[in-house]
């Protein structure tokens, strides 16, 4: 392998790591996200709303 495929080689794993690990820290250091999840009710059409 030449020097600049090593280069990029390292270069596109060390991005795809760093953004791994970015997305882990921004959703373990989130205060309070538990609060802001809702649950959907979804209504279908084939449900009659006079059950």
């Amino acid at each position: 392998m030449s020097t600049s495929g090593l280069f990029v080689m390292i270069a596109s794993v060390g991005t795809v790591t760093l953004l791994f690990y970015w997305c882990v820290y921004k959703v373990l250091s989130t205060p309070h996200e538990t609060e802001k999840v809702h649950g959907v009710e979804f209504q279908t059409p084939d449900i009659a709303e006079d059950r």
